[in-house]
């Protein structure tokens, strides 16, 4: 029985080997030119298979992320924030906290580089696999509060749940009432030792007490956060500032 090139499209894309499928014309010619075995051949349709179903996954964990920009760890200049050394970022890196289930906090000021360090560490976790999630704190209150009855809001909140590593940003930049200091509890609950944590936030958690104002669900929240954690204090003043641009 003789097979058309569209026939066996056909039979890979039954098979979900969709790259290779549109890749076969190609891979044909290839193996007729360069004249490869029978191992050959299937070997490497394969790797490409396996190689494109890897970028596709990367693609879409980062399309789900929702990183306000990307910036790599190797962009963060090390000489312009002492307060963290190079074996330091070398040891996040390797995201065995990541593995763990360990938390990050990292405070300081605005503009000394820990949203970017966070962001780097939420690519280097994509492309090592993991789902991620980003998101600040004035967003996640309001999807919280309409979660209930609010179904994108719901879709939202259960990726949040399902990610390896939630960043959260800007944390207490802002007071909470009672009621959204419980929904985020109930959050950090779920999150606890079931995902990884990175918080970053120019308060320390010695003021988020007044910023909660519930002292009973501060030390709650604390409890989960910082039982499996390492916190980070970057100093310095504002990168922003320091390399700002003008007009004229």
């Amino acid at each position: 029985m003789n097979y058309s090139v569209e026939d066996l499209q056909s039979q890979f894309q039954r098979l979900r080997m969709t790259e290779t499928s549109k890749e076969l014309p190609t891979f044909l010619r290839k193996a007729e030119s360069n004249s490869w075995t029978y191992q050959e051949f299937p070997r490497e349709l394969l790797t490409y298979e396996e190689r494109r179903r890897e970028e596709k996954m990367i693609e879409r964990h980062l399309k789900m992320a929702k990183f306000p920009y990307q910036k790599t760890l190797e962009e963060f200049d090390l000489k312009e924030q002492p307060s963290i050394s190079e074996r330091q970022l070398r040891q996040l890196r390797e995201l065995s906290w990541l593995e763990e289930s360990f938390n990050l906090i990292f405070l300081g000021p605005p503009g000394v580089g820990k949203t970017h360090i966070a962001i780097g560490l939420g690519l280097e976790a994509i492309l090592k696999g993991y789902r991620v999630l980003f998101i600040s704190m004035g967003e996640l209150i309001p999807l919280l509060k309409t979660e209930e009855y609010l179904r994108k809001s719901q879709l939202q909140m259960k990726k949040i749940r399902d990610a390896d590593l939630v960043i959260i940003d800007d944390l207490m930049y802002m007071a909470m009432d009672q009621n959204e200091a419980n929904l985020f509890f109930h959050l950090v609950n779920h999150l606890y030792e079931r995902s990884s944590i990175i918080l970053t936030s120019n308060k320390g958690p010695e003021e988020w007490g007044e910023l909660l104002g519930d002292q009973g669900i501060t030390t709650a929240i604390l409890d989960r956060l910082l039982h499996r954690s390492e916190v980070l204090h970057l100093d310095g003043d504002s990168h922003r500032i320091k390399h700002r641009q003008t007009l004229f």
